[in-house]
């Protein structure tokens, strides 16, 4: 019986042999073995790593047919190419063809990344990269690091990283990058090809493709920090795979470890301070809408060209006043299709000062008066015909049409957090409100008691800026009150609380909410360390990473309260300038954007428990902050190559074992 067994095993050996010594064959239905072997170098012309290169071209020759997946992006030439190369994969070849003049006593680097792969099976001949000099030598020095979003440090994919030999700030607007790299998917550069020296790093979102920043609309990155590449000798653990969940061995493998290797470069937008009318609308009959590319304290002058301006709108401004919305007091100017105006605003002309601009403008209905009156009276008829059937039925009926009633949303949740208030929405702006009108009552005991409230307008809303504090043409309101734990309440609006600049007015409302007791909720206390004499501004976000409360410190101590059992996340800004929010850079005013930290880890808060953390922003590098839940920006899947044969040998093993045993 043993003899027998042995025998068997002795099979499944003699097949995984046969694996082993067989001829690599394509995959096919008859289930032969896989091409695992990635494509390789049989000989380049000129060589690589050639000196006193004077021909611009090369070609590259594999042992087997080969592709090049997306050459455009994954494909780096450096120095950068100003007239992008000729790159083309064919058969097993492949030709670059630099347009640009080469340039004396440097090193060329043409980096494949892993672009390059065999045509059938799609193994990656992994990192490639083949350089020549056109001087006596070869310049092998590598730098490389992250570049991520300077407000929330998502990793930036595409974008250009240079190193600049000359260290003045006008060089990125002048000169063409002198090195170069481009980031991945995890916003990870590697430039290759580095001379000994001194040089600064740059980011740019190369609209324009001259290698400078030379474009205000371009994101960039920048720093003071110098780079001098250096290198070591290290070891590194190489993890080699039997398939996508196994590893199959993990080797020490020497290597020459280049620095620095973590380089972060935070990358922005600076704001577009040129000013001009980007656009005018009239979405509805009773309103237009001017935008503008930037706003300006001095508001435009309107002039009516077939209709008196005098007094003829109420105004809204966005904090930035970079869009201006007018609303027709006259009901005829409503219903007038077509309106001509004379425009006087501000804009920045050639040489960049804000000169007097004059346009004439055509501010045309989207909703013809026809139409309107069309709809009106089709919602007539079919209001009439309900009276009728009313009226046959001998129910009560009205002979006149209702006026339309002011649609106001509220925002009142049936339970409401303690620290929470209640919103109110109008479309149109409202000429009236009647506080007498507004109840709210708070059950005590079973008995209902008038409750105290303080009404203003909604913090942040775009409501015109000219009315200052008072609620007169306001359109978002809050309405704030000492809300208590455990407590019912009822809001009541009696008819006309509300009226509405074209006489409308709101019917009655009653809602009813209660305020959540204390033991449904959970506490968390930051201490935060190294950034002390820093004014900051926390943001505890959700599990889709929208902020759903914030405080601020400048201690180092912020508390959070009345938060629900949840997992939570931690954003932190420096707000350097206190206004209460995240603000951009300037390259030009060489002015940083912002400083951005992310508590690495996800907070889990329980009722009635108080969760203390104590958080050193700077203990972790900033590119590794951003919990991979909130990461938007996912890392591509590393190509490699797949083992199917092991996979397959190993099926053949269990598929024989069942037969034999």
């Amino acid at each position: 019986m043993n003899r027998i067994k042995i025998g068997r095993y002795a099979g499944l050996w003699v097949l995984f042999i046969l694996v082993l010594m067989g001829c690599a064959r394509m995959g096919n239905p008859d289930g032969g073995w896989y091409d695992e072997t990635p494509p390789r170098v049989v000989r380049a012309t000129p060589a690589d790593r050639a000196t006193n290169v004077r021909a611009k071209k090369v070609r590259i020759e594999f042992n087997e047919f080969i592709k090049i997946e997306n050459a455009t992006e994954n494909v780096i030439v450096s120095p950068p190419q100003l007239e992008a190369p000729e790159i083309k994969a064919s058969g097993k070849f492949i030709d670059v063809k630099l347009i640009d003049s080469l340039k004396a006593d440097i090193t060329y680097t043409i980096d494949f990344s892993d672009a390059i792969s065999d045509n059938n099976e799609g193994n990656p001949l992994g990192n490639y990269t083949y350089s020549f000099s056109t001087g006596d030598h070869i310049d092998t020095m590598e730098v490389s690091g992250y570049v991520v979003s300077a407000d929330d440090l998502e990793p930036i994919k595409g974008a250009l990283v240079g190193l600049y030999a000359n260290l003045a700030d006008s060089a990125f607007h002048k000169l063409p990058m002198l090195r170069v790299g481009r980031t991945d998917s995890r916003g990870h550069f590697v430039i290759k090809g580095v001379a000994p020296g001194t040089y600064r790093c740059y980011a740019l979102e190369d609209a324009d493709g001259n290698y400078m920043y030379s474009q205000k609309s371009e994101m960039l990155a920048f720093n003071h920090d110098l780079i001098v590449p250096s290198s070591k000798p290290d070891i590194r653990q190489d993890t080699l795979w039997t398939d996508s969940l196994h590893i199959n061995a993990i080797n020490r493998v020497s290597y020459t470890h280049f620095l620095p290797d973590d380089i972060t470069l935070r990358a922005f937008h600076s704001i577009l301070t040129d000013r001009y009318l980007i656009k005018s609308e009239r979405a509805e009959a009773d309103h237009f809408t001017l935008y503008f590319s930037y706003g300006n304290p001095q508001l435009p002058v309107i002039k009516g060209l077939n209709f008196d301006e005098h007094n003829a709108f109420v105004m809204e401004a966005t904090a930035k006043k970079d869009t201006l919305t007018y609303w027709l007091r006259d009901t005829a100017l409503v219903n007038q299709d077509t309106l001509r105006i004379e425009l006087s605003y501000l804009m920045t002309d050639s040489l960049g000062q804000l000169a007097q601009q004059v346009d004439t403008l055509e501010l045309l209905s989207k909703q013809p008066y026809a139409r309107r009156m069309k709809a009106a009276q089709k919602e007539f008829e079919k209001w009439k015909k309900g009276e009728e059937k009313k009226k046959k039925r001998g129910e009560r009926y009205d002979s006149i049409m209702p006026p339309k009633s002011l649609k106001l949303q509220l925002d009142v949740p049936p339970q409401l957090d303690p620290d929470r208030n209640l919103y109110f929405h109008s479309d149109v702006p409202l000429a009236r409100i009647d506080t007498s009108r507004i109840h709210l009552y708070a059950k005590h005991d079973s008995l209902w008691y008038q409750a105290r409230y303080e009404l203003t307008r909604k913090l942040g809303s775009d409501d015109s800026l000219s009315m200052g504090d008072s609620l007169v043409h306001a359109r978002h309101l809050m309405l704030r009150a000492e809300w208590k734990p455990g407590i019912e309440y009822s809001l009541e609006l009696d008819t006309i609380a509300f009226t509405d600049m074209y006489g409308k007015v709101t019917n009655p409302v009653k809602m009813g909410f209660k305020v959540n007791n204390n033991d449904v909720y959970g506490t968390l206390l930051i201490t935060i360390v190294n950034m002390k004499g820093k004014h900051l501004l926390l943001q505890l976000l959700d599990s889709s990473g929208k902020p759903v409360k914030e405080v601020t410190t400048d201690d180092g101590q912020a508390e959070f309260f009345y938060l629900k059992e949840a997992g939570y996340y931690l954003r932190m800004v420096v707000d350097d300038n206190r206004n209460g929010r995240w603000d951009t850079g300037d390259f030009d005013q060489d002015r940083q954007p912002e400083e951005v930290y992310y508590y690495p880890d996800e907070i889990n808060i329980k009722a009635k428990w108080d969760i203390n953390e104590t958080w050193n922003p700077k203990a972790k590098r900033l590119f590794e902050q951003k919990p991979g839940k909130l990461v938007k920006q996912k890392a591509e899947k590393q190509k490699r190559i797949m083992n199917r044969n092991a996979r397959r040998a190993a099926q053949m093993g269990i598929e024989y074992l069942k037969k034999n045993m």
